[in-house]
């Protein structure tokens, strides 16, 4: 399960059994969990996140999308 560094207070990872799915990644934080589409960016899934934190995560997100795009390239390849 690789975990992307320098994302603030959440945690960003996807799994090795994500191969088949178009980008995206998971993000934890306390109870709180989403799945966001890279690619753009866009929300999949969000169990937990209040508005507010959703719009900081895909901000951060869309920031270091170059980064989680060669992450997931990088692994699955």
């Amino acid at each position: 399960m690789p975990t992307v560094p320098g994302t603030g207070p959440w945690r960003v990872r996807f799994f090795g059994n994500d191969r088949n799915e178009p980008p995206h990644m998971h993000v934890d934080r306390d109870e709180a969990t989403a799945k966001f589409w890279i690619g753009p960016v866009s929300l999949a899934r969000n169990r937990g996140f209040r508005n507010r934190e959703l719009r900081e995560i895909m901000r951060m997100l869309e920031d270091q999308e170059p980064v989680l795009l060669e992450a997931w390239h990088g692994f699955f390849e």
